[in-house]
């Protein structure tokens, strides 16, 4: 793959490459591991393939109910944000909506049992009114409503950004033919929800599928048990490789059947800078009341279980907390996992993009740097069909075998939790690089800038922003983060959502608050202070 007037491959190719064999080594060696180390099958009986079989079933279900409901209440939302350009407080409720993915599942998973769980907000108020008994929130309800809040601001986000898209000549048209709210549905809005909505249901059927923190807290039993569950359940608990083996083939192969599947109906999603631009539509003033209602009832169900985090983490003994020796191992094992994380995904992210921008720039590529680029692209994508668990897996039986399980455990983790955060460095970072490279190319070639004095002149001040922010997001997933954690966790390797977990199985509530609280500080703090940075000007 040499490059025109140079000897070899430039550095940044050579980047690229590193880090793309860097990942597949991450992936493929678990996923050998899984087939070579545990070769032996389990007892393949009527009753064990009836145990598998309602497994497998009940993992697509919980994902296909939630991505349905997911999407079913995000058009609404979404139609009622895109048409209130004025609504008071949009731009706020807007940034809500992007709150859940930085938010740690299990933190989440206790907001919703203080609002929907048998002592919460829910119960209380139906009881007190005489309509209802305690609600029951493990087993398939609870999970629902996990993976709702989550999927339904993301996909509210996705569709509110493709429906600003509408060109401004639609809404004029619109306007001069009288067009009711149904009919703007039907002719403009339905036509853009469709091309965007495989997509979206297709990215969130994935993220349910490969959900491990909510299910497992909220699962309730082996009645309500997704894959990625028992495959943790048989190496932590019965230790039983074989079955693990066998499960993780059948995570695999769904999600990459999935992932396939997906990406032949999906078509492009806007991206989500586009949202906040404001256009005059026809039917903004007919509708104000009935929007007014609908972004209530969302606002209301996302920010209720951040409320009762508040609320329950306030009143916390932190005296009590922070005096505990755990407490700050926990901490510092976690911040340690996270910068390393996030700096290794960023690295990934800027070495793929960087040799992605370096091809890009030749007239004609050959079929090695095609097969190259096609390479990185879906590199970013690649976590999305071998989920987290399922790599963490593979290395837990290949160190578990060797002795260094324990020793090990934290570089594992920070490579997993750098490869889960990889698709969304690289979707935060993609565009940011793509713009400055149409802008300054050509101006870095007349000036001879290049390698490190072009990083440092030009592309570190105009990215500042897209780095840190991509930065802090992977940070923010992988100190939130307990799959990979919790099969390598142990006395001496203890992080704060495994603590989180300990607290709540063993029934203290109100430590396990206040941890909660302190969590999603660290993750909302480090996303908050990432856009407080300002990218540099950009000249043309």
């Amino acid at each position: 793959m040499k490059t025109q007037g140079t000897a070899g491959p430039k550095p940044a190719v050579l980047a690229g490459l590193f880090a793309l064999g860097f990942i597949g080594l991450a992936v493929v060696t678990p996923m050998l591991a899984l087939i070579v180390i545990a070769p032996a099958m389990p007892d393949l009986s009527a009753d064990y393939l009836g145990f598998v079989w309602s497994i497998t079933k009940f993992t697509v279900l919980q994902a296909g109910l939630s991505t349905l409901l997911s999407v079913l209440t995000a058009i609404p939302l979404a139609r009622a944000l895109a048409r209130q350009a004025s609504f008071p407080g949009r731009n706020i409720i807007l940034r809500l909506l992007a709150l859940p993915l930085a938010l740690p599942a299990l933190v989440v998973v206790l907001g919703i049992v203080e609002v929907w769980g048998r002592q919460g907000w829910v119960s209380t108020v139906l009881q007190g009114a005489g309509l209802s008994g305690p609600l029951n929130i493990y087993g398939l309800a609870g999970i629902l409503i996990a993976h709702v809040f989550f999927n339904m601001a993301l996909a509210a986000r996705l569709l509110v950004a493709a429906l600003e898209q509408i060109p401004p000549e639609n809404w004029r048209l619109a306007a001069q033919l009288s067009f009711t709210s149904g009919h703007v549905f039907r002719h403009i809005e339905w036509p853009v929800i469709r091309s965007v909505l495989p997509g979206i249901a297709s990215l969130v059927f994935m993220l349910c599928i490969a959900s491990f923190a909510v299910v497992l807290v909220l699962g309730g039993g082996p009645g309500a048990t997704t894959l990625e569950v028992a495959i943790y359940q048989s190496l932590r608990f019965d230790f039983d490789p074989p079955r693990a083996v066998l499960l993780a083939v059948l995570q695999l192969a769904l999600c990459a059947g999935l992932f396939v599947l997906g990406g032949r109906m999906a078509t492009d999603i806007a991206v989500l800078s586009g949202v906040g631009k404001q256009v005059r539509r026809p039917d903004q003033a007919t509708s104000r009341r009935t929007d007014g209602l609908v972004i209530a009832a969302g606002l209301v169900f996302i920010a209720l279980p951040m409320l009762a985090i508040v609320l329950s983490g306030i009143t916390a003994p932190f005296g009590s907390i922070v005096s505990q020796s755990v407490f700050w191992r926990a901490l510092v094992t976690s911040l340690v996992l996270a910068l390393t994380a996030a700096s290794l995904s960023l690295v990934m992210a800027w070495s793929l993009l960087a040799a992605q921008r370096t091809i890009m720039r030749r007239r004609r590529l050959s079929r090695a740097a095609s097969a190259f680029v096609s390479s990185m692209q879906a590199s970013g994508s690649l976590i999305l069909v071998v989920p987290p668990i399922v790599i963490g897996a593979g290395w837990f039986v290949v160190l578990h075998r060797t002795g260094l399980a324990t020793s090990a455990a934290p570089v594992i983790v920070a490579i997993v939790n750098a490869l889960m955060a990889l698709p969304f460095a690289l979707r935060i970072l993609s565009p940011a690089v793509v713009g400055q490279a149409q802008i300054h190319d050509r101006l870095c070639a007349s000036l001879g800038l290049a390698g490190y004095q072009r990083w440092r002149l030009i592309d570190l001040p105009v990215l500042v922003r897209s780095l840190a922010l991509a930065f802090a997001l992977a940070a923010a997933l992988s100190i939130g983060d307990l799959g990979a954690a919790a099969l390598f966790g142990s006395a001496d390797f203890i992080t704060l959502p495994l603590l989180l977990l300990q607290k709540m199985g063993s029934y203290r509530s109100v430590e396990a608050a206040g941890i909660a609280l302190l969590l999603a500080g660290f993750c909302l703090g480090l996303i908050w202070l990432a856009e407080q940075l300002k990218p540099g000007v950009q000249t043309s």
